[in-house]
């Protein structure tokens, strides 16, 4: 995973991949002034939109635009099939690995993983054990971080299996797209991707209770509209004909949650749940909650409401168990891993600690349970004041991190202020866990929007793209 970065756009010699020659076309037949324009055009429409995040500081929260660059990335159909297939196959280990950590743990047994490493997990949820879910489903939203270094090399760069977020944006840059620039699609077969909110709600239907004999009842809970993620709550909820509701608009009763309503109390079947598990019943875990629902955990363990993602799912994200997820993959489905882990190296071990604190210009170090690039230092990126004072975290709380090799991340062509330049990329795909998996063609596309930056996250100055599956003639090319 080192050399050169890997250019999706141009071959080795420098030469045009054929996936990408109508791009080249197009942005050749197009004057800046045009790209610019239908640039500002998308911002206008997003801030019309109200498509925003919020950005946590020590002065409270920012409301911020997340940047859309207008010229797609592209996947081949070859391509695509490779990451269905090994997003595929995690997703049924990592589910596999929720149920049996949750009632027999025999991969814990059989020390595949160390039992510490576990149940000593601030994300392992001991009121989870024994609690049956339909069809062994844990996660049913899963987004997991693809990123990639050369023609068919692609990585895992970590799990999202609590609350992953970004769908929306994948959604309405699509929407953009579209809008801006109808005359590009007719260049290429895209494959769509507006199915998601049907598929999704048709996920989430087929693990409602077994009790259910016509359509359930499906809610989105959220903390409220001060949460960052507040836009995709209100935005999915709305795409998929069901209620929005917070903590306040629900109750239980008899062990069965109700949903207030105008007409009278009305029985909920399915939470598609945007609250963290500390905050999610105030009766069984952070008492001071305002956000949750008082017993709605008694009602889970009833099996009279299903939650999505279940409480406890955050065992499987947890990035010094990601190093296992190879090892789950052969232990509960008998199979060779389809996608690789990126190296990694686990700091509460003492030779993998020793290995950091010696190669720290040359690693990127992240919290265990960090996220949207916060909490980490990018080794080759960092000054060495700010590698000595990261270091005496490590030394302190070892247990806390990983780190793994500064990866040679892809690039593809992005409107900048410079005009159109490489930047580098991740992926996030998402995978619907229910009856069946269902992964909508393509993903999210992350960009770092400053030259050489190599981190992507839309809090640290990242942006996103629009991400093109394509299945038709051009889709023979690699």
């Amino acid at each position: 995973m080192s050399g050169p970065f890997f250019d999706e756009m141009h071959n080795p010699d420098g030469s045009l991949r054929e996936l990408y020659r109508q791009i080249q076309e197009w942005i050749d037949e197009n004057p800046p002034d045009f790209i610019e324009m239908k640039r500002r055009e998308a911002e206008f429409l997003y801030r019309r939109t109200g498509i925003t995040f919020a950005v946590y500081s020590e002065g409270g929260s920012t409301e911020r635009i997340i940047p859309f660059d207008i010229i797609p990335r592209l996947i081949d159909a070859n391509e695509w099939d490779l990451l269905r297939r090994g997003l595929t196959q995690r997703a049924q280990a990592l589910n596999a690995f929720l149920a049996d950590v949750y009632s027999d743990q025999r991969i814990l047994k059989e020390r595949i993983v160390d039992p510490a490493l576990i149940l000593l997990n601030s994300a392992y949820e001991p009121e989870m054990q024994g609690v049956k879910v339909p069809g062994d489903v844990y996660t049913h939203i899963a987004g997991i971080d693809i990123v990639r270094v050369g023609p068919e090399e692609f990585y895992v760069l970590e799990d999202n299996a609590r609350t992953p977020s970004g769908v929306s944006y994948m959604l309405e840059n699509r929407e953009m797209m579209m809008r801006l620039f109808p005359d590009l699609f007719t260049r290429y077969a895209v494959a769509p991707v507006d199915r998601y909110p049907e598929e999704l709600l048709a996920t989430l239907a087929s693990v409602a209770p077994p009790r259910i004999s016509g359509e359930p009842t499906t809610v989105l809970l959220t903390p409220g509209r001060y949460n960052s993620a507040y836009y995709e709550h209100s935005f999915l909820a709305d795409m998929m004909g069901i209620e929005l509701v917070e903590g306040q608009d629900l109750f239980v009763s008899d062990t069965v949650v109700y949903m207030r309503t105008t007409e009278g109390p009305k029985r909920v079947d399915v939470i598609y749940r945007r609250v963290d598990d500390a905050f999610i019943d105030p009766l069984t875990f952070n008492p001071d909650s305002m956000l949750g629902v008082p017993g709605l955990m008694t009602a889970y363990r009833a099996g009279n409401v299903v939650l999505a993602n279940a409480v406890g799912a955050g065992i499987a994200d947890d990035k010094s168990v990601y190093t296992h997820v190879p090892d789950m993959i052969r232990f509960y489905l008998d199979q060779e891993p389809i996608l690789k882990n990126v190296p990694t190296y686990k700091c509460s071990e003492a030779d993998d600690l020793a290995y950091t604190l010696e190669h720290l210009e040359e690693l990127v170090v992240k919290e265990v349970h960090g996220s949207g690039g916060y909490g980490m230092l990018v080794g080759p990126k960092a000054t060495k004041e700010e590698r000595e004072k990261f270091a005496e975290k490590l030394k302190a709380m070892p247990d806390q991190f990983i780190a793994q090799p500064t990866l040679a991340l892809s690039t593809v062509p992005t409107y900048v202020n410079e005009g159109i330049a490489p930047r580098h990329v991740d992926l996030r795909p998402f995978i619907l866990c229910g009856s069946e998996i269902t992964i909508v063609p393509g993903g999210l596309t992350r960009v770092a929007l400053k030259e050489g930056s190599l981190v992507v996250n839309s809090s640290q100055g990242g942006g996103t793209k629009d991400t093109w599956v394509i299945t038709g003639e051009q889709a023979r090319y690699a």
